[in-house]
């Protein structure tokens, strides 16, 4: 399906993550497939759900990983093979403690900055894909890392998580790959 996008958000199965700065990719996912009407997640196999759209005129399978975060890489190496989905058209939005909180990085490649979720897909399918960056800042002490990603967003901090969402879902299908760019700049204008 080289016409379709394959949309991957990052987080941890279950309610008592749902609200977990390291969920952000399963907030923005969920906020994308509300957008487009699309029917809820349906589980494919044990270790992803998927829902696929239409917007703007392309096709965008919208996925969530089963797996827990640490071993993500499954659920992406089993939709690329499945439905034949090139690397280039494959994005992985995910949190970013390297980045402040509401900073929003998009890029193609490069390493993992230590999150392992990216770790597990890099190791399964290489590095060559799309990364959309939400920082979601970073504790005081590098002991509070995982309390930290793993703690819930502010009340605050949720409003602009989905004007982040709202932003992406909007443009993100109408813009990628050719003005990239321009989205990143005016994701980190909000």
């Amino acid at each position: 399906m080289d016409d379709c996008l394959l949309i991957v958000g990052l987080g941890n199965p279950g309610r008592q993550y749902e609200q977990n700065r390291h969920n952000v990719g399963f907030m923005i996912t969920e906020a994308f497939a509300e957008a487009y009407a699309s029917s809820s997640f349906k589980k494919m196999v044990d270790i992803v759900e998927v829902t696929q759209v239409s917007a703007h005129g392309k096709k965008c399978l919208i996925a969530r990983p089963l797996t827990f975060m640490n071993l993500s890489g499954r659920a992406v190496r089993f939709l690329i093979d499945f439905y034949k989905i090139p690397l280039n058209n494959v994005l992985v939005i995910h949190d970013d403690i390297d980045l402040p909180f509401g900073r929003v990085k998009i890029k193609r490649g490069g390493g993992n900055g230590g999150h392992n979720g990216l770790k597990n897909i890099d190791n399964l399918v290489g590095n060559d894909y799309w990364r959309v960056r939400i920082g979601v800042g970073r504790p005081e002490m590098k002991s509070m890392i995982v309390s930290y990603v793993l703690g819930n967003f502010s009340d605050e901090e949720k409003l602009t998580i989905e004007r982040i969402a709202d932003k992406i879902t909007n443009d993100l299908p109408a813009l990628f790959p050719n003005d990239i760019q321009k989205l990143t700049e005016e994701l980190n204008t909000l």
